[in-house]
């Protein structure tokens, strides 16, 4: 199957929350943790199509044209947190209950919807820019999560950024050797070592 990377845009929504759900649990598929599977697609990848200063790539299948991955993020997370903070997490918390969710990661999501954790001062010091990455697992392991990133760094480094960070679950291996091999290093002074950042010239100049 040939595939083609393309700027993402808001009709690609449906697509993005089907494979953020399908990686939330630390890479695998987190359907079955899910009554409202919608959640982790709203938190994680959604808004990036959504909201302003995101931008995007998605990895399309150019005969079915089906989006089977995608990177994400903001050129300013602080902004981004703080619009989101004001138009796009209270509609979703008046949507979504706690009495409404049964499941464990239902109850985690809402109650994040409720209370959106921020990045952390470390990290707007390493890069005023996040991003997220996301390949459904058929197309891991293949050479086009490193693609999505050389999109990215290209695409920002026009935008005048020379960094950007990324946060991993802790749980995820795979995602952590995946980002250190290419280059990702722990954010200086950050709380924990799930805060990954790149330079993107450096980057570039390997791959």
């Amino acid at each position: 199957m040939s595939l083609q990377i393309r700027r993402a845009v808001e009709a690609d929504a449906p697509y993005l929350s089907h494979i953020c759900l399908v990686t939330a649990d630390a890479g695998l598929s987190a359907v079955a943790l899910h009554d409202f599977r919608e959640l982790p697609g709203l938190v994680y990848a959604v808004p990036y199509v959504k909201l302003p200063t995101t931008w995007g790539f998605v990895l399309e299948e150019e005969a079915t044209k089906e989006v089977v991955g995608y990177i994400l993020g903001s050129t300013d997370t602080r902004t981004y947190e703080a619009y989101a903070a004001e138009h796009w997490w209270p509609p979703l918390a008046a949507k979504y209950s706690a009495e409404n969710a049964t499941k464990p990661d239902d109850i985690r999501y809402v109650s994040l919807l409720h209370h959106m954790h921020t990045a952390h001062d470390a990290n707007i010091a390493f890069s005023p820019a996040h991003l997220h990455v996301d390949i459904v697992e058929r197309y891991q392991r293949q050479g086009w999560g490193k693609k999505l990133i050389r999109h990215a760094a290209e695409f920002l480094l026009g935008e005048g950024i020379e960094r950007v960070w990324l946060g991993i679950d802790p749980r995820n291996e795979n995602a952590r050797k995946f980002y250190t091999k290419l280059g990702f290093v722990p954010v200086p002074d950050a709380p924990d070592d799930s805060q990954l950042g790149l330079h993107l010239q450096e980057f570039l100049s390997k791959y």
